[in-house]
């Protein structure tokens, strides 16, 4: 489990986010727990992030998410 902040650039709220990575089907999928309770869980195709159609994410979200899990998981 990883856990980290990102700065939420629309509004420059700071929020806690908790990051779980799981495998579903033989697919690395990210569960994104927010701190209102909400979740949605990611994957990645190539470089491209997606998430379930049932969350409806915001694309500037779901980029910036995505690119702090690429930069955490480099490590």
């Amino acid at each position: 489990m990883m856990r980290f902040e990102i700065e939420l650039s629309q509004n420059g709220y700071r929020q806690a986010l908790q990051i779980i990575s799981e495998t579903f089907k033989n697919l690395e999928v990210w569960k994104v727990k927010f701190q209102d309770g909400a979740e949605a869980v990611l994957f990645k195709c190539g470089t491209e992030w997606f998430q379930r159609n049932e969350d409806y994410l915001e694309s500037w979200l779901l980029k910036a998410i995505g690119e702090r899990i690429d930069y955490i998981a480099a490590f």
